[in-house]
C-alpha cells in the first residue's frame, strides 16, 4: 500500500500514466518476498533445535512439570513489560482471549504432555517419522480452518520436507527399534503433531490481531496458569538445595530462549507468511539439532543423512521461492 498523499487538484493524464506504468512495472518484476519473515521463522525453529540438548540436561535435574512451571514463571517475570497494551491496540475481545488460551493449551501444555509421554512408549525411529509430519499437518489444517489456497509447488515442497526428515529418522535409527513402540505411544505422538499444527494455525490468526511481543507474553502467562497445579505438586517433594548454580543458569537461559525468543520470532514471521509455508520451516529444528551435535559434540553424519537434510532444505526453498506475478 502506498502512503503518498494526494491534493485536491485532478491528476493530469501524464501523472496518471506514470502511476499506471510504475504499477505495471512493479507487477512485472514479481511478488514481494517476505525475506525478513522467512528469516524469523527459520531462526525460531533453529533456536528450538539448538536447545533440545539443553532441555535433556535439565530434565535430569528437575521433574518434567516442575521444570515447565519454573520455565514459564521465569519467562513471565522477564516479559512483564510485554503484557501492557500499546497505545494503538484495541482491547482484547472474547474471541481473541479464547484464541490465546487455545494457543497456549495446544502449543505449550498439551503438546508437551503428548510428546514427553509419547516418547516414553515409542521408539526413536517411529517418533522421528511421526513428528516429520508436522509440515503436512499444518498445511492440511490451514486449508481447513484458514481457507488458505496452497499452490501445487508449495505442496510438493512440503512433501520434500516431510520425506527428508523422515529419512533422517530412519537413517539414524534403522536398527529395528520400531518394535518398542506401542499403539498408545504412536497415538500420543500423533496428538503432539496435531497440537503443534494447531499452534501454527491459531498463531496465524493471532498475528493478524496482536503484536508478536504481546502474544508471546500472554500465551506464556496462560502456560504458567495451566501447569502451576502440576508444578506445585512436584515441587512439594523436590529438594531445591541439590540444584547447582550452573543448573539454575541453564534454566534461566532455557526459559528466556524457549518462552520468549522463539515464540516472538515465530509470531513475527507469521505476520506476513501463510500458515502452510510457515509449517515448512519446522525442518530447521532437526537440522539445527544435528549441526549442534556435529560441531560441538563430535557426532558423525552419514551420506544418507546429508542427502535427507538437503532434500528437506530443498523443500523449504521450493515452497517459499517467489512465483511469477500475474500479467
Amino acid at each position: 500500500m502506498s502512503n503518498a498523499t494526494t491534493d485536491r487538484k485532478p491528476a493530469t493524464s501524464a501523472t496518471a500514466t506514470t502511476i499506471e506504468a510504475a504499477a505495471t512495472a512493479h507487477g512485472a518484476h514479481g511478488h514481494h518476498v517476505p525475506w525478513l519473515s522467512y528469516l524469523s521463522l527459520a531462526a525460531s525453529t533453529s533456536v528450538i533445535g539448538s536447545y533440545v540438548g539443553l532441555s535433556k540436561l535439565l530434565v535430569v535435574v528437575f521433574p518434567v512439570f516442575l521444570l515447565a512451571f519454573l520455565r514459564f514463571g521465569m519467562a513471565a517475570v522477564f516479559m512483564l513489560p510485554w503484557l501492557r497494551r500499546g497505545p494503538t491496540e484495541k482491547p482484547l475481545t472474547g474471541r481473541t482471549r479464547f484464541l490465546l488460551f487455545l494457543e497456549s493449551f495446544f502449543g505449550n501444555f498439551l503438546f508437551s504432555i503428548c510428546l514427553l509421554f509419547g516418547m516414553k512408549h515409542s521408539s526413536a525411529v517411529v517418533a522421528g517419522v511421526i513428528m516429520a509430519g508436522i509440515p503436512a499437518t499444518v498445511a492440511l489444517m490451514s486449508w481447513i480452518f484458514l481457507r488458505e489456497r496452497i499452490a501445487p509447488r508449495t505442496l510438493f515442497g512440503i512433501a520434500m520436507a516431510v520425506g527428508g526428515i523422515a529419512m533422517v529418522a530412519l537413517s539414524k535409527h534403522g536398527d529395528g527399534a520400531g518394535a518398542a513402540t506401542s499403539g498408545l505411544g504412536a497415538l500420543l505422538l500423533v496428538g503432539a503433531v496435531c497440537c503443534e499444527a494447531s499452534y501454527v494455525v491459531i498463531g496465524k490468526r493471532l498475528a493478524a490481531e496482536l503484536p508478536p511481543r504481546r502474544i508471546s507474553a500472554l500465551i506464556n502467562l496462560w502456560g504458567l496458569v495451566l501447569v502451576t497445579p502440576l508444578g506445585l505438586w512436584q515441587a512439594v517433594d523436590f529438594d531445591f538445595g541439590t540444584v547447582a548454580i550452573k543448573d539454575w543458569g541453564l534454566l534461566l537461559f532455557y526459559a528466556i530462549a524457549a518462552s520468549t525468543v522463539t515464540v516472538w520470532l515465530w509470531m513475527k514471521g507469521l505476520q506476513h507468511v501463510s500458515a502452510a509455508k510457515a509449517g515448512v520451516f519446522m525442518v530447521f529444528l532437526p537440522i539445527s539439532t544435528a549441526l549442534i551435535g556435529l560441531v560441538l559434540l563430535g557426532e558423525q553424519m552419514s551420506g544418507i543423512q546429508l542427502l535427507a537434510y538437503a532434500l528437506a532444505l530443498g523443500g523449504v526453498v521450493l515452497a517459499t521461492w517467489p512465483g511469477r506475478a500475474p500479467s
